[in-house]
Order: structure tokens, then sequence, then C-alpha cells
């Protein structure tokens, strides 16, 4: 029995990448999953979103842990249609929420017209996975933790003057300031809420032509080199590592870690 049985988690941006590799971990140790992602492209953005085939495999992943996984195709800038599927997957795995890691995301960085959509995405979308599944969360009366993945871009000046790159670092500023003001609120339900701040990633978001050549230009013009300038020799991480960050910030050995922006960036914003 892992440290997580017998609780449910609700994942947003769960297909591939870091949310697969949370849902996964997450899994492993116990937990139910609430899957959701959109399963569908976004126009402005330049590279291959997730697909219900992506969606499929997490599931196979998750149900060979032996973990019960539901799956909703929604998207999180759609508030009713985030509420429905925790509303739904909530009931159909015992009237409990115990872990929210609200992961969507999209990094269309040197798109002219992308600003609305990653704003829209990465921090109205935020917001509405975390105000609609803390309502269930504090009914259950279970406490719990909220993780809400931002960046280093969340932390340091990284972008360039273009819209959907200023729009980026922008949202992901604004999370944290989402997390700070829901881990003050709901601290009295002994509900814990932080943020994770990686470096680039090995996911299908950075492993595209588009974003290779985004940030291959930006760490020319940086002086960065190829690697974004991380303090320990390693371009990118793996998802696994993000989520085992993540998995410790919902276990109980975080239990009195609240309010805080974790890097796992192999020291990159240390190094700014």
């Amino acid at each position: 029995m892992g440290e997580l049985s017998g609780k449910v988690a609700f994942i947003t941006g769960a297909a591939r990448g870091q949310g697969r590799a949370h849902a996964v971990k997450l899994a492993s140790e116990g937990a139910d999953i609430i899957a959701l992602d959109l399963c569908a492209q976004i126009e402005s953005v330049p590279y291959p979103l997730a697909t219900a085939e992506d969606m499929a495999a997490t599931v196979k992943l998750v149900e060979d842990t032996g973990a019960r996984i539901l799956t909703y195709e929604a998207d999180v800038r759609d508030r009713d249609a985030v509420k429905s599927a925790v509303r739904d997957g909530t009931e159909k795995l015992g009237n409990r929420l115990d872990i929210v890691v609200a992961n969507a995301g999209i990094a269309p960085m040197a798109a002219a017209e992308a600003w609305q959509d990653v704003i829209d995405v990465n921090l109205t979308g935020v917001y509405n996975t975390i105000d609609v599944a803390m309502k269930p969360m504090v009914k259950f009366g279970n406490g719990g933790s909220i993780v809400l993945t931002s960046s280093v871009a969340g932390l340091v000046g990284l972008g360039a003057p273009v819209a959907g790159s200023v729009g980026y670092a922008a949202a992901k500023h604004g999370i944290v300031g989402i997390m700070r003001v829901y881990a003050n609120f709901l601290a009295q339900y002994s509900i814990r809420v932080n943020s994770v701040h990686p470096a680039a990633v090995n996911t299908p978001m950075i492993d595209n032509e588009f974003t290779r050549s985004w940030l291959s230009g930006l760490a020319q013009e940086t002086g960065g080199g190829p690697d974004m300038g991380n303090a320990l020799p390693v371009s990118a991480l793996e998802p696994e590592d993000i989520a085992n960050a993540v998995y410790w910030l919902v276990s109980d050995s975080a239990r009195y870690v609240t309010g805080v922006t974790l890097p796992v960036d192999a020291g990159y914003v240390n190094k700014r």
C-alpha cells in the first residue's frame, strides 16, 4: 500500500508530459486519478498539443499501477467544464478529493498573436482549477494539498519581447500570486497550496522544432548556452523529476509546507 492509498487526485494537462508523470507517480503511491486534458489543438500554439491517443496511453500506465483513473476531455478555460469533471469524478471515486495538480499549460513563446490564449490557459485556467476544486475539498473535510505548475519563468525574467513569451512569463508569475492567496485562505481547512517551478523539461512542449528553435535563439542572445544556463550540467530535466517533487509536496512528509515556490530547475534560478 502506498502512502497515498485511498486518496483521490485531480490533475489537469494529464494526457502527456508532466501531467502524465504526475498521474503515474501519484497512482503508484496509491491515489486514484481524475485526469483532465483538452486533447485538441489551440490555433495560436505552433506545436502539436495532446490527443485522445495520448490520454489513452496515460490511462494504461495508471491502470498498470492498480489505481483507478477517470478521464475528461475539457478545457481549463471553461470553468463549467472543469466543475463538471470534478463533480463527476469525485462522486464516482467515493466523494473525496485530496490532491489537486493544476498542471495544464501552453508555451507559444514566439507567437505574436498568443497573448490572450496563454493568459487564459496558463493563468485563468489555473484559477478555474483551484477555485472549483477547493470547494469539494473543503466540503469533504479531509484537508489536502494543491500544487500549481509554474516555471522558472515565474521567478525570473526569462523571455523575449513577443506576446506569447511575455504572456507566458506574466501568467507563470501570476500563478505565484494565486498560490499565496489560496495558501493563506485554505490553511484553516488544513489544505496546503504550493507552486513548482521547473526549468526546461523533456516533454513534447519543449521537444519540438518550434520550441527548440526559440530556446536556441534566446540562449544565444542571453549568452546562456543551449542548456539555458542551468547550474548543474543538464540541459533538460525529465518529467519524473518534477513528479517526484510534486509527490513530496502532496505527501505527509511536507505536511507543514505551504505557500512555497519550489524550483526544480538544476540550479537555474539560483544562477540568476
